[in-house]
């Protein structure tokens, strides 16, 4: 693999710094129950502040979310990310297409992160986890030669199916989304859930980057163009880590006590299951060189 030595550097890293952000998030502080305290924001909207550890700023509701994602980057994206980074030093395939999905989920994170949480102690430490997920990502996919990726999978590999369930997933976020947003647009009200933040953060990453990627690979996957297969790998490995840190976040705000939308309280874990199976059917089909 061209730059494995870079890539590698930056990916122990990664895992250095994100265990770092994650245990000290997951961990700091105590439940938080007696610690919380009422604040107005600038719409004259009442928000309960968690009140203690490193995310003592955030709402109740947003530190529950932040601990959910926590609980998923330690138990599962981090072992994750080594395993890929073994898996692609012995050159096999699977490795480098995993590699590229779960540094794609540290990416999308560690930016929500850098974009979205209060200022606290971990501020430098998420945007190092930024960029060197970004450099790690571009590196990756880089790395691959698009003349060759089709050879990479078996002739019976269902394109159309994952293409047609990646383009499904795309319209229902975009759907979800914008009927959180139109409606207050229109009406010149606050967003719900949007509580004493700035902006809906979340929502400008999936609507600007995610549903256009989730929709192209989608297309050039159904028509079986080359590059296709490598977005599809991507977009599936990623959404597997990134929708069960969701699927968490969601137990962690019923937990919490905190209101969850019914419709993000079913979407979200059955896209999980679905993301899943498409990550086993695309596994199953990958060739590996030395068996071509």
């Amino acid at each position: 693999m061209k730059h494995m030595r870079t890539v590698t550097i930056l990916s122990v890293l990664i895992s250095v710094l994100a265990a770092v952000a994650a245990g000290y998030g997951l961990f700091s502080g105590s439940s938080g129950s007696g610690d919380e305290y009422t604040f107005t924001t600038l719409w004259g909207e009442a928000v309960q502040i968690y009140g203690t550890g490193v995310y003592s700023h955030e709402s109740v509701s947003m530190a529950a979310q932040a601990k959910g994602q926590d609980a998923v980057t330690l138990l599962m994206a981090i072992p994750l990310l080594l395993i890929s980074l073994l898996m692609t030093a012995k050159g096999l395939v699977k490795g480098r297409l995993l590699l590229a999905g779960t540094l794609g989920y540290f990416l999308y994170t560690y930016a929500s992160y850098s974009f979205l949480a209060m200022f606290n102690p971990l501020f430098l430490v998420y945007v190092m986890l930024l960029s060197a997920s970004f450099f790690a990502f571009i590196l990756t996919l880089l790395s691959f030669d698009k003349d060759r990726l089709h050879t990479y999978f078996k002739k019976s590999f269902p394109a159309k199916a994952l293409g047609s369930f990646l383009l499904f997933i795309a319209f229902m976020i975009l759907m979800l989304w914008l009927g959180k947003i139109i409606n207050p647009l229109l009406s010149g009200t606050v967003p719900e859930g949007l509580e004493h933040y700035s902006t809906l953060v979340i929502q400008a990453l999936d609507l600007a980057i995610v549903v256009p990627v989730a929709t192209v690979t989608g297309i050039l996957l159904i028509r079986r163009q080359p590059i296709g297969y490598l977005m599809a790998a991507v977009v599936i490995f990623k959404a597997v880590t990134l929708l069960t840190a969701i699927s968490a976040m969601l137990v962690a705000m019923v937990v919490a006590g905190e209101e969850v939308s019914s419709a993000e309280l079913v979407i979200f874990p059955v896209f999980n299951v679905g993301v899943i199976v498409c990550m086993i059917i695309l596994l199953r089909n990958v060739i590996e060189p030395a068996r071509q």
